[in-house]
């Protein structure tokens, strides 16, 4: 877990909560909204984290830095977590006009770090969720509320329009498909591809609004909850 504070991130047994190892903080960074993620790159196991100061990847033995960059961080609130998309290469993107941004690591451990590219809020970003990597592509809610689908090399390729707007709300995909749900309470299959957007279904599952947070499946059993109500839909096949 990343707290903050005196430690950067910790690990701890599960069963006893005795603490394994801690990163130092020198720099003060503070906790984010964001989560940690696991990546393997040059045979080296770390832990990715988007802090309030930058990004960190601490060795998954032993807690040390193996790399940081303060190129990228969010204003207000860093929320999405950082993506590993293979080669080195990590995405980041956020809200509150920080875009999105393509780093990759060089070396062999410790790594260096060279951004690759970065485009602006209107191109690519994120407010709340994570986006999904899905066959060499990026989908995800970009501020304004469309779907919309980036390229590994920055380019976007289309967006879902004015009439398919989903604000704040969550997604995720299941096998080949897509789910998202409006902040509204309206659900769509989608069936992501980079040549459009293609809507398969849709449903009204709640109606409090403030649908933020995230789904979650279980076998065929789709679990989704707005501000007020958490409902449970069967979404396997026949």
């Amino acid at each position: 877990i990343a707290p903050g504070g005196k430690a950067l991130m910790i690990a701890a047994d599960i069963g006893s909560g005795r603490v394994l190892w801690s990163t130092p903080n020198p720099k003060g960074w503070d906790m984010t909204h964001s989560s940690v993620v696991p990546m393997t790159h040059a045979g080296k196991k770390m832990y990715l984290y988007c802090a309030s100061g930058g990004v960190v990847g601490v060795s998954a033995s032993d807690g040390s830095v193996l790399f940081e960059t303060s190129e990228w961080t969010v204003s207000t609130a860093n929320i999405p977590v950082p993506i590993p998309v293979g080669d080195g290469r990590i995405f980041l993107c956020g809200g509150y006009n920080a875009g999105a941004m393509m780093i990759r690591l060089k070396g062999s451990g410790p790594f260096t770090v060279e951004k690759v590219w970065r485009v602006d809020a209107r191109t690519f970003g994120s407010d709340q969720q994570s986006p999904i990597l899905y066959n060499g592509n990026i989908y995800g809610v970009i501020p304004g509320g469309e779907l919309a689908c980036l390229s590994l090399e920055g380019k976007r390729r289309w967006k879902s329009g004015s009439t398919h707007r989903f604000g704040l709300g969550a997604y995720m995909m299941a096998g080949d498909l897509m789910y998202i749900l409006s902040d509204k309470g309206d659900l769509s299959l989608v069936q992501p591809n980079p040549s459009g957007y293609k809507e398969l279904a849709k449903a009204k599952i709640l109606t409090h609004g403030e649908a933020w947070a995230p789904l979650a499946l279980a076998g065929t059993r789709l679990l989704a909850r707005d501000v007020n109500t958490m409902v449970c839909l069967n979404v396997g096949a026949g």
